[in-house]
């Protein structure tokens, strides 16, 4: 194969970007103060307390998905709240080998999320 096509990360399908073959680390937000806009436009606030994270495990392919499980505590009423999203390793060029926030519906497979709750129980966390 020439040199200017060669592959320079792992194999994937026709089409699907290709990863790094070493990955950036994790997003850590632990600390980090965080808003909600509602629907009606007002804004909540919040801090990340405590955050769990795993690779998302596909066997059949490396993935780019970091899933995170995050203990969420609001500053008006200071309750705590749980919330489940992900980071994408990006691709485009602004945003290509850092991991970007998922905007969308997370799609977790069983055995990432019996390891996020598992571990979460290990922690103590309330929900428990």
């Amino acid at each position: 194969m020439a040199e200017h096509r060669r592959p320079n990360s792992s194999r994937s399908a026709p089409g699907e970007p290709r990863l790094p073959l070493e990955l950036p680390p994790p997003q850590n937000s632990v600390g980090r103060r965080r808003r909600l806009k509602a629907i009606d436009g007002t804004l909540r606030y919040f801090t990340v307390i405590d955050e769990i994270v795993r690779q998302q495990n596909i066997p059949e392919r490396q993935s780019g998905k970091l899933i995170y499980l995050q203990k969420l505590r609001f500053e008006d009423d200071g309750s705590e709240q749980y919330r489940f999203c992900y980071y994408m390793l990006g691709v485009k060029p602004k945003t290509g080998g850092r991991w970007v926030f998922g905007q969308y519906a997370l799609l977790i497979p069983s055995n990432d999320l019996r390891h996020l709750l598992a571990e979460a129980r290990r922690r103590g966390w309330s929900l428990f």
